[in-house]
């Protein structure tokens, strides 16, 4: 296993719309690992193969206290939506310290093949939806700032670009 840089917002590759995974075979089972151990690492509750320039249709997601409860949703599809809606602060390890507050659906039911190849139908409430649909989101090329206003998600991109040559 090996930990995965994470791209940072507002790297151009995080737009990047994913591609289905064709198989899952050892080399999509070593990345479930390495994206584990990276997520695990970085005290994240989910991340998609887009965050680790990986353009695969690949999430892995923990939500529980103990993290020990690993999710994989390979090739996930939305099957159902709620249409009540819940907004909470949400953060991502692809834009570190930042938080706000995005709506999304207090529920969804979806469909995704598991870690060993196996289709799944999911149905996910509160804390486990919310995640489940921003990481989708990343599959898609989206990141959750771009559900803010363009004021706030400049200046987040302002002071992520800032924090990026600091760091060189």
């Amino acid at each position: 296993m090996a930990l995965l840089p994470i791209l940072s917002y507002p790297d151009p590759r995080l737009h990047t719309v994913a591609q289905a995974v064709q198989a899952v075979d050892d080399r999509i089972r070593a990345l479930i690992a390495d994206m584990l151990e990276t997520m695990y690492e970085s005290n994240g509750i989910g991340l998609a193969a887009t965050q680790v320039n990986i353009h695969e249709r690949l999430i892995v997601i923990d939500v529980s206290e103990e993290r020990n409860q690993p999710m994989v949703l390979i090739n996930p599809e939305v099957l159902w939506q709620s249409p009540e809606r819940v907004r909470g602060d949400e953060g991502c390890l692809s834009v570190p310290g930042i938080y706000d507050g995005i709506e999304r659906a207090r529920a969804v039911k979806i469909q995704a093949q598991d870690g060993e190849g196996q289709l799944r139908t999911i149905e996910a409430e509160d804390l486990l939806a919310v995640c489940i649909q921003h990481e989708m989101d990343h599959l898609m090329g989206k990141v959750f700032v771009e559900y803010l206003s363009p004021l706030k998600r400049n200046r987040i991109k302002t002071k992520m670009l800032k924090a990026q040559r600091a760091e060189r």
